[in-house]
């Protein structure tokens, strides 16, 4: 075993080794992924490393553990074997665009296959995408089948109410330069903020200028086609679109609280229809929690809504937010449109959100959105006319003005249920 292979050598990477060269340089927005170079966050062989942090995120703090307990050999290589994508998604033209795509790596799901060599020879190169095929299985399809607003084709919507989708799994690979940019601000400050607000934990942030790319250790994204994807390059197809942050306590637990459940359900619907049709329906689903506060944060601030004088109040709704978090909202949808970007989409017919913030991100990136859909009224929980009456009033999209008196009724139909 070679010295920089042995398990109890510790090789300290916050500064480059005296007139040492990179092996794999990253040219981002290069033609092509070989030309672009490997994303090698490898732990297990230093010397071949090019960004800063590693692969998996959040999950490396598990595979430390699995390595420590002894049921994991640190020197283990991927079997990338039969693990190609179940659907062909690229390239397109956005690729190669360094200012389009800065969030994630647009050839993370063909490693396998644009760097076999360098696998063979033992260089530990992983996928940062994988796509796949499977169905939802949602009961609220079913229910949309027997009301007769879903009908099965055996394509797309099966007799049992299970939608035939392509997942796509992507996780979050930043090119700091770029993002710097998208945030308008110079990559040293942003380099720092990164190393201070996370306690000094990726020191090569400020001490590695050679190293532009950055694997944060955060949640990825999961995007969710309905249709036929190959029609993603032909620019005629109509695509239906919501893009969903996270939440855990709706969309799991179906909180009556909020309307992040219910619109993902209505976009889900849409979606299929959209498929079904001939177009193309798309859910992108970013791991966020909490308005990107987490959800520590979030049940804090329904605790202070519920507990605050007069009770919840479409007036106060951003405010208690700020008071606990010190931020109304972290989530900055700045880097949203690179997986739209990603799909080659330059065009979205049908945007079922009715954020202000998704939909000025999209269009300001360039992205034609045609229609905007909002959430239909029965299907907004009776304790989420709060938080709807206040988005309205702060800026999301709604046919019809938004008056004082909606404020104040929203108050009623938040304290009925008590």
């Amino acid at each position: 075993m070679s010295r920089s292979n042995r398990i109890d050598h510790i090789r300290l990477t916050s500064h480059p080794a005296p007139g040492a060269k990179h092996h794999f340089p990253i040219q981002w927005g290069a033609a092509s992924a070989r030309e672009r170079g490997p994303i090698i966050g490898t732990v297990s062989r230093p010397q071949d490393r090019n960004v800063i942090g590693t692969h998996g995120g959040s999950y490396s703090v598990y595979r430390a553990l699995a390595v420590s307990s002894g049921a994991l050999d640190p020197l283990k290589r991927p079997d990338l074997t039969n693990t190609h994508p179940a659907a062909i998604v690229g390239p397109f033209g956005q690729w190669t665009d360094p200012e389009k795509i800065v969030s994630l790596d647009p050839w993370g799901h063909l490693v396998a296959e644009n760097f076999a060599p360098e696998i063979a020879e033992g260089i530990d190169i992983r996928p940062s995408i994988a796509i796949t095929k499977a169905r939802l299985d949602l009961p609220e399809l079913q229910a949309a089948i027997a009301g007769g607003r879903l009908k099965y084709d055996g394509d797309v919507v099966h007799a049992n109410g299970s939608v035939s989708v392509v997942k796509i799994a992507i996780d979050p690979v930043w090119y700091l330069p770029g993002l710097a940019k998208r945030f308008d601000t110079s990559e040293n400050n942003l380099r720092r903020q990164l190393f201070e607000q996370t306690a000094g934990m990726f020191p090569e942030l400020v001490t590695r200028p050679d190293l532009q790319v950055f694997l944060p250790p955060i949640g990825g994204t999961t995007a969710y086609l309905f249709g036929d994807v190959s029609k993603l390059p032909d620019h005629t197809t109509k695509i239906t679109c919501r893009v969903h942050d996270e939440c855990n306590g709706s969309d799991v637990f179906g909180s009556d609280i909020c309307t992040c459940r219910p619109y993902l359900i209505h976009g889900i619907e849409e979606c299929a229809r959209a498929g079904q049709s001939g177009g193309l329906g798309i859910i992108i689903y970013n791991r966020k929690e909490g308005r990107a506060l987490g959800e520590v944060t979030k049940f804090l601030v329904y605790n202070a809504r519920k507990r605050q004088e007069g009770g919840d109040a479409a007036a106060q709704y951003f405010e208690r937010t700020e008071c606990v978090a010190g931020v109304q909202d972290a989530r900055f949808q700045q880097l949203m449109p690179d997986v739209v970007h990603w799909l080659g989409l330059k065009r979205i017919d049908r945007f079922i959100s009715m954020s202000d913030m998704k939909h000025d991100a999209l269009t300001s990136q360039g992205v034609e959105i045609v229609e905007r859909v909002p959430i239909p009224d029965d299907m907004i929980p009776a304790d989420a006319h709060v938080e709807i009456a206040a988005k309205k009033a702060a800026g999301y999209f709604t046919p019809d003005p938004v008056t004082p008196q909606d404020l104040i009724d929203s108050v009623g139909r938040g304290l009925e249920k008590y």
